[in-house]
């Protein structure tokens, strides 16, 4: 990219965007001064990493704001809306469990789960183990005995007018057969809120109070309830360990890294107790500091959600007064950032620098290949195949049928060799009739190809995932699939480097070649080639399972009365597939539709006459 004349970028606060020739957004960044911030990009002695940025680069856009806080906002949701590939974006280590409770529904259920549901739910952790608050939770339904059932499960026991077996036991008062009113109810999930938020002290005195008014009234079978649950508030209590003397919120934040990678570990305190962590790895792709990362780490950890009155970092950034504003623009109320040098609040600094470098330890030995030996390889493959440029964006295409039937193709994406599941696509194949791979895989690069060119002149804003063309299209397969897809490309005028690879000898084929490459077995670039081919064998097999199972499943199903096409969807997306169907009780499937169809589908499935 070419340095922008100093005239054009103004000397004022604001947002940038680099793009490449594509118009794809590959940085965003913000700048007290965008002048000084956008030319500091083409002084000698950059770093590796932003040189790297600089020559995939094209352009360079530049929105002006008010403030320097405008600007940081701007910034990060620029970045949520393009993902640029050269930004630091957090990404779970793993995906932790929270324990939701469903404030959206008539009578609030608690469950553990792994995603978030529907907005105005509220939520508790992340938790390190789902074990752990499994159990807690089972405790805590002694003391706070609201449902933990589907809503099929609730309907189910309510249109019967009787509860089911944690009613008996005490772990639920019963709201689907109106055991308990609405007021009761509000107050059972408030107590249970106010425990996971930290405040054990709150729901352990209003309980003694009950204990004691319930002895002097001589209700003494009460009290010994109330005695009871005590002990469990206790127990459960034990589980949350106790860092502070007082009842503080803050979040500890500690940072871990190397040359290539960034482990980051967030320790949740709520009223002076653990109450969640989280944990993060991260590319380092951008040349940052030390207080340059805690910036990104700050934007990313709470550019989503409320962060609390306190957060514990390792440094400082380089201007606290704007971070400090942004939070609180966030939070709504004053947030203050920290960097301890002694005291307790150092010591779980520390401790959370432990976890940070064993988070960091798991992901190197986790990894398939650092940045550096993907680079390698991608350089490997542009050496063995006579790539004008490295295949930085590499798209692969599979087939999968079984005897001409649902035929079915997948296109996966490398991008800096590793996967993009959010580019992944799969194909219903339309125009074949019978097996015929070759015509399959026509179809499939033809209509990728066509939505490339449909999309490509339009504005940058408007276009699709499909506007982003390959530097190296990739089919599974030999000379016939390689022909086909080397056909379309020519038909459409498209100058994309296409190869075919054959599992028989994992020879590679090229157009125009007579003999196929053969490719050292010990050369990153083949392991690189057949990793992505097997990534889209796996998708294009998992595809053609489901549409075969769902048309099993239809053939099945077609004469069960009251079943149709919405109650089939429904039971597919419920049990996976026709086999886990079959294996469920008639039970489970009631959880899904009316007791009278689940008993219908399941004599159906199970060989029994349906009238």
């Amino acid at each position: 990219m070419q340095r922008p004349a100093t005239s054009e970028i103004p000397d004022a606060p604001g947002a940038y965007l680099y793009r490449d020739s594509y118009g794809q957004v590959v940085y965003v960044g913000k700048a007290k001064s965008l002048r000084k911030r956008v030319l500091s990009y083409f002084n000698k002695g950059i770093a590796a990493r932003t040189a790297a940025m600089i020559q995939v680069a094209a352009t360079v856009d530049v929105i002006v704001t008010g403030t320097e806080v405008e600007a940081l906002m701007l910034e990060y949701s620029l970045i949520q809306k393009h993902k640029p590939r050269f930004n630091i974006r957090l990404r779970d280590d793993k995906s932790y469990p929270f324990l939701t409770l469903s404030r959206t529904d008539e009578w609030p259920t608690a469950r553990v789960r792994r995603d978030r549901g529907k907005k105005g739910d509220q939520y508790f952790g992340p938790y390190a183990h789902a074990y752990a608050i499994r159990n807690t939770l089972d405790l805590l339904l002694k003391i706070f005995p609201i449902r933990t059932c589907s809503d099929a499960k609730f309907k189910d026991h309510a249109a019967r007018g009787q509860p089911c077996l944690l009613f008996d036991i005490e772990k639920c008062s019963g709201p689907c057969v109106d055991a308990i009113s609405h007021e009761s109810y509000e107050e059972l999930v408030d107590g249970l809120a106010s425990f996971l938020d930290g405040n054990t002290q709150t729901v352990r005195t209003s309980l003694v109070t009950a204990m004691h008014q319930a002895s002097e009234d001589q209700e003494y079978e009460a009290a010994a309830r109330y005695r009871d649950r005590l002990a469990d508030i206790d127990k459960a209590g034990a589980r949350q360990e106790v860092v502070t003397e007082t009842s503080e919120n803050f979040d500890v934040i500690a940072i871990e890294d190397d040359e290539l990678d960034i482990a980051v570990a967030v320790s949740i305190i709520r009223h002076g107790r653990v109450t969640g962590q989280f944990s993060a790895v991260v590319d380092k792709v951008e040349d940052v500091d030390l207080p340059e990362l805690v910036e990104r780490i700050l934007r990313e950890r709470y550019g989503a959600q409320e962060p609390p009155s306190l957060v514990i970092v390792d440094v400082l950034p380089s201007d606290t007064g704007v971070w400090e504003a942004w939070l609180k623009s966030r939070k709504g109320s004053r947030v203050e950032l920290r960097s301890p040098q002694r005291g307790s609040k150092r010591r779980l600094l520390e401790t959370a620098h432990v976890n940070a470098q064993e988070v960091l330890g798991r992901h190197r030995f986790r990894r398939q290949s650092n940045p550096n030996a993907r680079a390698q390889a991608l350089r490997s493959l542009q050496s063995e195949l006579g790539l004008p440029h490295s295949p930085l964006r590499i798209e692969c295409f599979d087939v999968s049928t079984i005897q001409g039937r649902h035929t079915v193709a997948s296109m996966v994406v490398l991008e800096d060799g590793l996967p993009r599941p959010s580019d992944y696509r799969r194909f219903k194949i339309k125009s074949v009739d019978g097996q015929d791979d070759f015509a399959s895989m026509e179809e499939a690069v033809r209509r990728r190809f066509k939505a490339y060119l449909a999309e490509r002149d339009l504005p940058v804003e408007e276009r699709g995932r499909f506007a982003y063309p390959p530097s190296l299209l990739l089919v599974d397969g030999g000379l016939g699939q390689l022909g086909r897809a080397k056909k379309v490309l020519d038909e459409l005028e498209l100058d994309i480097p296409v190869a075919g690879l054959a599992k028989r000898m994992e020879e590679v084929y090229m157009p125009g070649r007579e003999s196929p490459v053969s490719i050292a077995r010990n050369e990153p670039a083949l392991y690189l080639l057949q990793r992505v081919r097997d990534e889209a064998h796996r998708f294009a097999i998992t595809y053609h399972r489901q549409l075969r199972g769902k048309a099993m499943v239809d053939s099945i199903l077609d004469d069960v009365p009251g079943v149709g096409p919405g109650r089939k969807r429904t039971l597919i997306r419920r049990f996976g597939s026709l086999k886990r169907l079959r294996a469920a009780s008639e039970s489970e499937i009631a959880e899904v539709v009316p007791p009278t169809i689940a008993t219908a589908v399941y004599r159906a499935l199970n060989g029994a006459s349906v009238g």
